[in-house]
């Protein structure tokens, strides 16, 4: 028992059923610091992301491998934004280090050039390797959109206002397929089974609030 509770607390993991309410204080910038001066702490709890490049992605300070996170945000028009999971600090093939992680696309789908492009660009999708639903519950731009994201033993499932909008097995022979057509293709060890959540930064203006993570 005393091993398992040392092998927790030193990958931050939560106990089975136990959940969180995620503020700022819970990540830190790419380096281990503190966030930067572009993510601010507004009332009630929101998580205010200002338009300013270069304020960086955050990272949680604690990992996650089967999980339920909901959340809501909002985006002003043409934004661009996300939340990452099972991230790492993974190497290419020319040795360089990247922070990368399956992300739960937000994004003006009528207005960001990358939103255009439709498929695995959209909002709810599992960003660059599965497309989201065409009917998703998707509300207007500037208004608050509820997320959920939910994995469980490899299966991803992404919601969008209580609707289910993408899912992926990622033990399938369709994921390592689907991986093999996408950005991630030669990042050897992408999407690992556990890893960090991120706060995606595009340098537009986002809103988060009502952050809470629950161990599966």
């Amino acid at each position: 028992m005393k091993s398992l509770l040392l092998a927790l607390l030193a990958t931050g993991s939560l106990f089975a059923g136990e959940k969180a309410t995620l503020t700022l204080a819970d990540f830190t910038d790419l380096n281990g610091g503190a966030p930067a001066g572009g993510w601010k702490t507004e009332e009630g709890g929101v998580i205010r992301l200002i338009a300013q490049k270069g304020t960086g992605a955050l990272i949680s300070k604690k990992e996650y491998a089967n999980f339920e996170l909901t959340w809501e945000w909002r985006l002003e028009s043409a934004g661009n934004n996300g939340i990452k999971y099972w991230v790492n600090n993974l190497k290419d093939a020319k040795g360089k280090n990247d922070w990368l992680g399956i992300e739960y696309q937000m994004i003006d789908d009528d207005k960001h050039p990358d939103g255009l492009k439709g498929g695995s660009h959209n909002t709810g999708s599992i960003y660059d390797i599965f497309d989201s639903a065409k009917d998703k519950a998707k509300k207007p731009i500037g208004e608050w959109n509820q997320s959920r994201i939910v994995v469980k033993d490899g299966k991803i499932e992404h919601f969008l206002n209580g609707k289910p909008c993408a899912s992926a097995d990622t033990k399938s022979d369709e994921w390592k397929a689907a991986i093999a057509k996408s950005k991630f293709k030669n990042k050897k060890g992408f999407g690992p089974g556990q890893g960090k959540l991120m706060l995606t930064e595009h340098g537009d203006p986002c809103w988060f609030r009502n952050l809470v993570v629950t161990e599966l």
